[in-house]
């Protein structure tokens, strides 16, 4: 089959790899129909590449057909299916307790981290990923996700990943209508975040440096910033000086307006693999300028929510504030399932209440993958959200 597969820091290629084969009685075998590129897999573009090897498989955010079903699942050859990038049991105490990116039978214990996922390094168990024509699902008696036949991909198939990662991201805040929500990053998971809070009744704030993704977020109620030096400010008189009730982090480790923690990423990809892998684990390498901004913004006793991607050990954060503001955070690796029974309903309403239908901009052929990494890294051509179709020729 082909499928995307990682050579280097900025370099992806389609190559030719083994068809997967059903390995345990509770695999199965998907078809994959579309598969998006996500702003995480950005990191393994970028920065990541001390837990990667050449020819690792990524991607994360699959759907497709059952080709083939293990005798444990409940699945049958034909059936439809979206697959969340969390590789869970469904069974054990964590996943009991819809913990499901905790999931202790996948856990990646030599990396000391949570449950593995798709396509996503060795610090999640190097598991073969999505963007390729076929995929080996694990655990598919408890995680696929059955569809209907009626509405096309693009409205199921941001429950794998950044629909569900931006519902958490907001329930998390723990505000409801009424409230005041900053949304930090306007890419996808954060466009859908700020669509959700206006959904759910809040006046929200997008912010972000990119003016087709504050046009894409204005489209959909929310008022929009440039992260320049007058945002925080213009914000917080328009919430009586406070600062609003809570924020949303979908930038993650990569955010503009960070210097050291730039020069942080450079050193790192001048290292051989075994000593950048040591860096990244015990210094402070993540850019967090929209993480402080968060911290500079909310009102006093606010909530800030961290839904992007970091991936440092030792970066540094504004104690003091955060104590003295009597900050709450929430934070980690989205547990999908827990949240599909609340978005299902919402993709398949014709209404679309979260503007599904508006955040593709581009749709292209497998074959086209690596060219479309650089323009979405780059943000060139207006590039917002690109999805990939391995059955094209």
């Amino acid at each position: 089959m082909k499928a995307l597969t990682w050579q280097g820091k900025r370099k992806v290629s389609v190559e030719t790899v083994p068809d997967p084969t059903l390995q345990q009685d509770t695999d199965a075998i998907i078809e994959v129909t579309s598969t998006a590129i996500c702003g995480s897999d950005l990191h393994l573009y970028e920065l990541l590449g001390p837990f990667m090897s050449p020819g690792d498989i990524i991607g994360h955010e699959p759907m497709g057909r059952v080709v083939e079903a293990g005798s444990a699942t409940n699945l049958k050859e034909g059936d439809r299916v979206v697959i969340p990038f969390t590789i869970c049991c469904g069974s054990c105490w964590m996943c009991q307790r819809q913990l499901y990116s905790q999931c202790e039978a996948t856990q990646v214990t030599e990396q000391g981290s949570g449950a593995k996922l798709f396509g996503y390094s060795k610090l999640y168990g190097s598991v073969p990923g999505g963007q390729a024509e076929y995929l080996r699902v694990p655990y598919a008696n408890f995680g696929p996700i059955r569809i209907g036949e009626e509405l096309p991909d693009h409205r199921y198939l941001f429950l794998s990943d950044i629909l569900p990662t931006a519902w958490q991201g907001v329930q998390f805040t723990q505000l409801g209508k009424g409230d005041s929500l900053a949304v930090f990053g306007l890419g996808p998971v954060g466009q859908f975040a700020a669509r959700i809070g206006v959904h759910l009744g809040m006046r929200v704030f997008g912010i972000d440096p990119v003016p087709e993704r504050r046009a894409m977020a204005a489209r959909h109620g929310v008022e929009v910033f440039t992260d320049g030096d007058d945002t925080i400010q213009e914000i917080k008189d328009a919430t009586e000086g406070r600062g609003p009730d809570g924020a949303v982090d979908a930038v993650g480790m990569e955010a503009h307006g960070s210097p050291l923690g730039h020069a942080a990423h450079q050193a790192v990809g001048l290292l051989p693999d075994p000593l950048a892998a040591k860096m990244m684990k015990t210094t402070g390498v993540d850019r967090l300028a929209a993480l402080h901004g968060a911290v500079d913004l909310v009102r006093r006793g606010g909530t800030i929510s961290i839904s992007g991607v970091y991936g440092g050990e030792a970066s540094p954060m504004p104690l003091m504030t955060m104590f003295d503001k009597q900050l709450q955070f929430r934070m980690g690796q989205c547990n999908v399932k827990r949240w599909i029974d609340d978005l299902l309903p919402l993709v398949e309403d014709p209404a679309d209440p979260l503007g599904v239908e508006d955040l593709v901009t581009h749709r292209v052929p497998l074959a086209q993958a690596p060219e479309a990494y650089e323009m979405f890294q780059k943000k060139t051509d207006g590039c917002i959200k690109v999805v990939l179709d391995p059955q094209a020729k």
